[in-house]
Formats: structure tokens, C-alpha cells, sequence
């Protein structure tokens, strides 16, 4: 009896606690997340050609905006800011107190230093081509003005970029600057997480990367202590290792993996916009049945582009007739489509003159046969794609050889030369877009993003005038005519544009993802994550 006593009793008092308290976020645990490749510069003056670069940038530094969960743009270690009224000079006030891991004081000196540094030709960062002209003064210790010669309304984009260290980073020059040790095994920042150790084996691989939390995080101290990012040679091992729970997160899975996760029950796939797109950008200048319109038009039209959408991202992506896509400010609904007919296509090329004379299945016209390479990554996805679109692009007659390659071959050796006949290639554009890069006649040699040579007065003063509007409704109407004109001279092929799959085991708590603008986005928030809960009285 007093055992039944003594039992009734424990289970009230439980029963009472667990309905007057709720489950909260606790500090401590850790965070195991696999990524494939290898880390190179975690530098955010150098990170942008490196998805793993740019994670651990993220989690290191900090930048004076920074992109929330939601894909919104926020302050970051910026208090506040001011416009003036000609849109020419904007003063951002830091936030007081910020400090570096290694507990100096952050200050505009660090910030205009970090600038500078980007603004050089002999440092190579990636960022130089968005901060030409730009300068930069300092106010005082947490103020800084910047000038623009010309209006930029997608200015407060460009300050997302992490913050060096000067006190570390002044003495460097350009020629040590890509192989100082701060780069990969002593980076300091300022950022959610500080970096503890990392491992090697023998070969010089590194296997993983370990951060401890900032506690002196200026939004506030994350919750879970460790952070260790593992690295892996393939997808296949990434995923055996999530389902040995060896990890509890993979930075991005193909659509065709989701099957291969064992626990699914226990794992959430947050399925992010990006505001990526895919495209084949034609090189009109080495290759003469591309530079024929008529030829570009019939290969666009036999593309089945709902079928690489459906087969090869297992229909998690959605289909892009423009260089802005649909998910993104300033698209155009209404634009021309070039909708797949393997049979117009046909047409399309005997009207053009272009016919299979000695009947080996390859048209041509004056001598000239319609065959040429495309360029591509060596991912996986890249492969399947390349191979479908060699197998389409067949059926009416073109030829086309599939090169794929490694990224770092593909820049060095085919992008900065522009030593391509046709390349299959992303882009990544912000919410509030500026295709000047991509798509102005003064981009296309490297380091512009002019991927297509194209060249059309209208076009370019028509991003001109956009990047300088800032009247969003008017900015918005200059876009959706700039991609009538695009769509019109067909320069490229728009394929479609991906969703990005983030795996988590759902022990993780905390992540609130929607929206991302580059893969590293989804750290943004991680002092919110936590591992470990307790119970709070209501």
C-alpha cells in the first residue's frame, strides 16, 4: 500500500511539473554537420568561389549587414544607418562593444582596412568588381561614411561581407595574403563561432574543422558550445554517415538522395529558395552555328526542360524563362517563352537552311556542321544534365561534345579566357537583383560575369538606369524590359533554377529557414539553434 502510495504521488508531482513548465532551448551539446570538399581560404575577402570557404566565413565573421533567416536584409554589426537624400553617401554607426575572438575591440579602422584590402587588384578578391569608386571614410571609431559616385539602389547588399581583423591582417602583402595561416588553421573574427582545432591525416586532407561559441557574441551567446564541420571526398559517404549518426547535418543533398536517408522521421529537409538559376551561356565569337540566331532558337526549343527538372532534381526546382527568376523582385510573367517542340526545332533549322545532307545525322550549311562542345562542372547533377541535353540536342541534328570538368579547371582555364563554345553554369542573384554583372557589354571579360558576350545598347542602358533608380516600381519596369531584350537576342538558354535541400536530424532545435541568397545563408541565426533543453516554470 505505501508503495502504491509513494508511486500515485511521484506521478502527480511529474504530472504537475509538466504541466507548469514548458521545454526551452539549454546551453551546450554540440553540432556535427558534413560537407564534400575541402576548405581553402577562410577569409570572406576570398571565400565567394568556395561554398565551404564561405560557411566557415560565415560562422568566423561577421559583416555590417548580414542576410536573417527569413531572406531578409538586417543589420548586422551596424547599429543603424543613414541615406542622403541624393543617394550618394551612406554612414553606417557600428554597434559599440563588438569584439574579436581573440577579445580586441572591432572598429571602423577594421572595417575600411577590410575594404581597402578588397578594393586592391594585387589582393584578387572576388567582391572587387562590386566596390569600384566606392569610398570610404572614417568618422570615428564606430562610424564610417561611405561615397558613391553614381546612385546604387542595391548598395546595402554589398555590406554583407565579412570583416577582417587589421591588427592580424596589416602587415600581410598581397603576395603572402592567400597562403597567411589566418586563412585556414588561425582564423580570427568576429563572428557566432571561434576556431578551436582542426585534423589532418597523412596526406594533408583535412578531415575536420572544430569552433567554439563566442560568449562574447554581440546578438547573444549561441546556444550550442561546439560546432565541427567534417569533410567528405562524395555525397555517398556523407549520407552513410548522417544515417550512422556520425553527423547531424549535411549541407546540401541532390533531390534524388532524399530516398537514401534511413531515419527520415527524424530528419527535417528544409527545402530553401535560392535565388540561383541554371543557363547555357553561348559563346557566339568561337563557335559559327551558334552565332546563327535561327540555331540558338531551335536548341532551345529542344530542351525539355520540365523533364531535367523532374528526372535529375526529382522535380524540386522550378522552371526559369529569363534572367531573373520568377521567385525574385523585377521578373517578368509575361515574357517570351521558347517552349520545348523537338518538331519546331526541326523546322526551325531547314527554314534556316541548316539540313542533314550526307545523312549521318548532323545538320549543316555551307560547309559547316552543327557541332560544338559544352562546357560543365563535374557534379553530379551537372553530369546528368549535360548528358540529357547532348541526347535532345541529337535528335535534331546537333552534335555536341560534354566536357566536364572541375570548377577551378573550368575558371582558370575556360571562364577568365572565355576558351568556351557553350557552357552550362549558374548564377546568383540577391532578392533585390542587379544583373549588371552578368549581362552588361562592359562585363564581358573576366573578372566580369559576361558569360554570353552579350552586347546590346539597349540592354545595357537599360541596367544602367536600374541600378541607379530608386523608385522601386520604375526600377522594376526597366527589368522586365531588359529581359524581353535578353530573351529576344536568345544569347542563352534559361533552364531552371534548383531548391536547396539542408538535412538536419530533428534533435537539432531552433532552425527557422525560408529563404536563402548564397548556401552560407542558412548559418545566419545559428546562436538560435540549440542541442539541449530545459524546463522552465510557466
Amino acid at each position: 500500500m505505501l508503495i502504491l502510495i509513494i508511486a500515485s504521488s511521484n506521478y502527480l508531482a511529474i504530472t504537475y511539473y509538466l504541466n507548469n513548465t514548458k521545454e526551452a532551448p539549454d546551453y551546450g551539446g554540440e553540432y556535427v554537420e558534413g560537407m564534400v570538399g575541402q576548405p581553402r581560404f577562410i577569409n570572406p575577402v576570398l571565400a565567394q568561389t568556395n561554398d565551404i570557404d564561405s560557411d566557415l566565413s560565415t560562422l568566423i565573421y561577421s559583416g555590417l549587414m548580414k542576410i536573417d533567416e527569413k531572406g531578409n536584409l538586417v543589420n548586422d554589426i551596424a547599429e543603424r544607418y543613414e541615406i542622403s537624400e541624393d543617394k550618394l553617401v551612406y554612414t553606417f554607426y557600428l554597434k559599440k562593444g563588438v569584439k574579436w575572438h581573440d577579445g580586441k575591440d572591432l572598429t571602423a579602422d577594421d572595417v575600411i582596412f577590410t575594404l581597402q584590402t578588397i578594393q586592391n587588384k594585387d589582393f584578387n578578391s572576388p567582391l572587387r568588381t562590386n566596390w569600384k569608386g566606392i569610398r570610404a571614410e572614417k568618422i570615428d571609431d564606430h562610424a564610417i561614411k561611405f561615397t558613391l559616385k553614381n546612385a546604387y539602389s542595391p548598395f546595402l547588399n554589398n555590406l554583407t561581407f565579412g570583416i577582417l581583423p587589421k591588427h592580424l591582417w596589416e602587415f600581410i602583402g598581397s603576395g603572402n595574403f592567400p597562403l597567411a595561416e589566418y586563412n585556414l588553421t588561425k582564423p580570427v573574427g568576429s563572428g557566432p563561432y571561434k576556431f578551436k582545432q582542426f585534423s589532418k591525416d597523412k596526406s594533408g586532407r583535412i578531415n575536420s574543422i572544430e569552433l567554439a561559441s563566442n560568449e562574447n557574441y554581440y546578438f547573444k551567446e549561441p546556444y550550442i558550445k561546439k560546432v565541427i564541420i567534417k569533410f567528405f571526398q562524395n555525397e555517398d559517404e556523407i549520407i552513410s554517415a548522417f544515417n550512422r549518426r556520425e553527423i547531424k547535418g549535411i549541407n546540401y543533398i541532390l533531390p534524388s538522395s532524399r530516398k537514401n536517408i534511413v531515419d527520415s522521421e527524424n530528419t527535417n529537409i528544409y527545402r530553401l529558395n535560392i535565388p540561383r538559376y541554371f543557363a547555357i551561356f553561348f559563346n557566339q565569337t568561337k563557335s559559327k552555328p551558334l552565332s546563327d540566331k535561327a540555331v540558338r532558337i531551335a536548341l532551345a526549343h529542344a530542351v525539355d526542360r520540365k523533364k531535367l527538372v523532374d528526372e535529375v532534381y526529382s522535380g524540386e526546382g522550378v522552371i526559369v524563362d529569363s534572367p531573373i527568376p520568377s521567385q525574385i523582385m523585377g521578373s517578368n510573367p509575361d515574357v517570351k517563352t521558347y517552349e520545348y517542340s523537338a518538331e519546331e526545332a526541326k523546322n526551325i533549322l531547314e527554314n534556316a537552311g541548316w539540313k542533314d545532307g550526307d545523312g549521318d545525322g548532323i545538320r549543316e550549311k555551307d560547309g559547316v556542321k552543327i557541332e560544338f562542345s559544352l562546357i560543365t562542372t563535374d557534379w553530379q547533377e551537372a553530369k546528368e544534365v549535360s548528358l540529357k541535353l547532348r541526347d535532345m540536342w541529337k535528335e535534331i541534328g546537333a552534335n555536341v561534345e560534354i566536357k566536364n570538368l572541375d570548377i577551378n579547371d573550368i575558371q582558370n582555364n575556360y571562364v577568365k579566357q572565355r576558351s568556351y563554345e557553350a557552357l552550362l553554369f549558374g548564377e546568383i542573384l540577391n532578392y533585390d537583383p542587379d544583373p549588371f554583372a552578368f549581362w552588361h557589354s562592359s562585363q564581358k571579360k573576366d573578372p566580369g560575369l559576361n558569360y554570353s558576350l552579350y552586347d546590346n545598347p539597349e540592354a545595357d542602358k537599360l541596367l544602367e538606369e536600374a541600378r541607379q533608380e530608386t523608385d522601386q516600381s520604375l526600377k522594376i519596369e526597366k527589368y522586365k524590359k531588359f529581359q524581353e531584350l535578353v530573351v529576344e537576342d536568345m544569347p542563352a538558354i534559361f533552364l531552371y533554377s534548383p531548391y536547396y535541400l539542408y538535412v538536419q536530424n530533428r534533435s537539432i532545435g531552433g532552425t527557422n529557414l525560408n529563404s536563402i541568397v548564397i548556401p552560407s545563408n542558412r548559418f545566419n541565426g545559428i546562436e538560435n539553434w540549440y542541442a539541449k533543453t530545459k524546463r522552465l516554470w510557466k
